[in-house]
């Protein structure tokens, strides 16, 4: 990020970041490469999985971090838990740099940061009881002797399922009953900060709706921050306080979340934005879908210049070769776009 187009904290000036007093989590230039060898006496190449990408998260806060799949949203997110070691960059949870911290020392920060996955199905263990899937955390370190039935039922009963059931495997429940009770195991020690990895992906629509709102519920209760990761716009929208787009293992918009769905200034976000449904007469009125052409660059060649000029509608000749920088470009969002300008809000008369 071109850091005269950020506050101190790394946050597009105005930001509401700290809605809750002050900041949780700080991701700086945070760069992830991983070699590969294409077949046995292949060459070495390396996937540019996340480059350069930096973003905050208050507490309290939600940031949405959206695009499509295989851009290195997840990547960043267990990067952050620090499943995966950094190539670059430095993640300062709390306060404290744990970019290199050791097994050990990460052991208690994990305490305070959790990871909630896509798949509830596959995150359970199908042999262990709802029961056991909850308290394993509190055994591992060391809580559940102290309070651990009692903790259970208590956690059970906050995510919205019966705390009678817990004697039950996952297999006898639905789809949103196991990621409820993944969200429940989460909560177990405590966190501060849940990562959320496409958490209602792989649910019904409506399913989806309850899911979030026990999100959104369960922030407002026990003053969680979030960072979400998701593919739906219309999601993202319902949960988050600020977004940031990613386009090939960059963020090329990054802003409070009403101003970004206002006033898109990214080709890729404006992309992304006209292809969500439409449910009111002002989201009708809006213009039409744009229809991206050509497929997702590999990470293991992307292309010069701005990553998305291959596919973008409005590309020029300087997009192939250099490449734009993070910056401030209209109210408060930071954007990576030559052609990215301040302009009239997308709103129509009606809404405003």
């Amino acid at each position: 990020m071109t850091t005269s187009a950020l506050t101190p904290a790394g946050t597009p000036a105005g930001s509401s970041m700290g809605r809750a007093g002050g900041e949780i989590l700080r991701v700086e230039n945070l760069t992830i490469h991983f070699p590969v060898r294409s077949g046995l006496l292949g060459p070495r190449q390396t996937v540019q999985a996340v480059n350069d990408v930096s973003f905050t998260i208050g507490r309290g806060e939600t940031l949405g971090l959206v695009g499509e799949s295989g851009c290195g949203k997840s990547t960043t997110g267990l990067a952050v838990i620090r499943r995966l070691r950094p190539t670059s960059g430095r993640i300062v949870f709390d306060g404290r740099d744990i970019s290199t911290a050791s097994r050990s020392a990460l052991r208690p920060v994990r305490r305070n940061m959790q990871f909630v996955f896509q798949d509830p199905a596959e995150s359970l263990n199908p042999r262990m009881t709802t029961h056991e899937i909850i308290a394993e955390p509190l055994r591992i370190h060391g809580r559940y002797d102290a309070a651990g039935p009692a903790k259970v039922a208590e956690l059970m009963e906050r995510c919205g399922l019966d705390p009678r059931w817990s004697g039950r495997l996952p297999h006898e429940f639905s789809g949103g009953q196991r990621q409820r009770i993944g969200i429940a195991r989460a909560l177990a020690l405590d966190p501060s900060l849940l990562i959320l990895d496409e958490p209602v992906s792989a649910l019904d629509v409506s399913v989806q709706a309850q899911i979030v709102n026990l999100l959104v519920d369960l922030q407002r209760d026990l003053g969680l921050s979030y960072l979400f990761i998701a593919h739906d716009l219309a999601v993202v929208r319902h949960i988050s306080h600020r977004v940031a787009v990613m386009y090939l293992g960059r963020i090329v918009e990054y802003g409070e979340k009403d101003q970004i769905y206002r006033s898109p200034r990214h080709p890729y976000t404006q992309a992304l934005l006209s292809s969500v449904p439409a449910h009111t007469p002002a989201e009708r009125n809006r213009p039409g879908r744009i229809k991206l052409t050509g497929d997702v660059p590999s990470p293991l060649d992307p292309p010069s210049g701005c990553h998305f000029h291959t596919r973008c509608p409005k590309a020029i000749d300087r997009c192939s070769h250099d490449d734009p920088a993070l910056d401030l470009r209209g109210g408060r969002q930071l954007v990576a776009c030559h052609l990215a300008e301040p302009g009239a809000d997308h709103q129509t008369q009606g809404e405003r």
